[in-house]
């Protein structure tokens, strides 16, 4: 069998990732490759787990990062208002790439501007009824699907490997080189 395997196919056995290791052992042994046992199968999990996700949104006329947006001012509790500071620093992103987000939602009747109570220089973004009725549709079908996705491992060990991910995001947090 060749050492070179496409990329996006797992043979019948098994995922891949153990052969790639086990290939790598060959060629490189002194290079530990237990990062791709765990990262290397965390990129096929997303990567495997996106089409179907961003499906749900495309059935309810959104993109994942205005998804994103409704989702946040959902989970925010009534009255699904917050700042633009709030929402970028929540979501993680440019204020350039929110404002580009706010724009659509908008337009698609999602949210709206009201005046802020006695601050004019910042308009709040606030859920409007469609935005609600639309975003609590597409996070339950997401979680739907999620849920389906996690079928094959019992509540505990889900609960176990949520702890562990949660665990190594933390410390690859402590440990990111800062900007």
């Amino acid at each position: 069998m060749s050492r070179y395997l496409d990329p996006d196919a797992a043979p019948p056995d098994g995922d891949g990732i153990d052969e790639r290791r086990d290939q790598w052992k060959a060629e490189l042994p002194d290079v530990d490759t237990r990062g791709m046992a765990i990262l290397g199968r965390a990129r096929r999990i997303t990567l495997a787990a996106r089409p179907p996700i961003e499906a749900i949104f495309k059935a309810h006329g959104l993109d994942s990062g205005e998804a994103d947006v409704l989702f946040t001012l959902l989970r925010s509790g009534p009255p699904y208002r917050l700042r633009p500071t709030e929402l970028f620093r929540s979501l993680m992103i440019s204020s350039g790439g929110l404002t580009d987000r706010l724009n659509r939602l908008a337009k698609a009747g999602l949210i709206r501007r009201p005046a802020a109570e006695g601050d004019g220089r910042s308009l709040p973004v606030e859920l409007t009824e469609e935005g609600i009725r639309r975003a609590k549709a597409a996070f339950q079908e997401d979680m739907a699907i999620e849920a389906a996705m996690l079928s094959g491992l019992t509540e505990e060990e889900q609960s176990e490997l949520a702890r562990l991910l949660r665990k190594l995001a933390l410390t690859m947090a402590d440990t990111a080189p800062s900007d």
